[in-house]
């Protein structure tokens, strides 16, 4: 989809702050973040939500959970936890129209819901 923001953040044509790139997966800060880590992993081919993907998604899903993993090592949130989370759909709060995680830590959260 070529108006959509995310797909214009993975071309470079709008500026984010890149944490993580590989063939399939880019990750970079969120502009508004709830916690002191908030960073959107998105896949680099075009999904517009979790109900979108496909069976020959398969392998792309699985890129984007190892993608999750290293980036949580690299920053060290590996070991004290992190969150991971998907908004599918308008009531669910999604609100970018192109599959993405939100991993999110840095901060206690216990029973709290992002």
């Amino acid at each position: 989809m070529e108006d959509c923001l995310f797909c214009k953040i993975i071309k470079g044509e709008i500026p984010s702050t890149k944490v993580y790139e590989d063939e399939y997966v880019y990750a970079f800060k969120d502009i508004e973040p709830v916690a002191p880590i908030h960073i959107l992993v998105v896949p680099k081919k075009h999904i517009s939500s979790l109900n979108e993907i496909k069976e020959d998604d398969e392998v792309l899903i699985g890129k984007i959970h190892m993608a999750i993993v290293k980036i949580a090592k690299e920053l060290g949130i590996d070991k004290d936890g992190y969150r991971v989370i998907n908004n599918c759909g308008k009531n669910a709060g999604q609100t970018v129209l192109h599959l993405h995680f939100h991993l999110i830590a840095g901060v206690n959260m216990g029973e709290k819901l992002i």
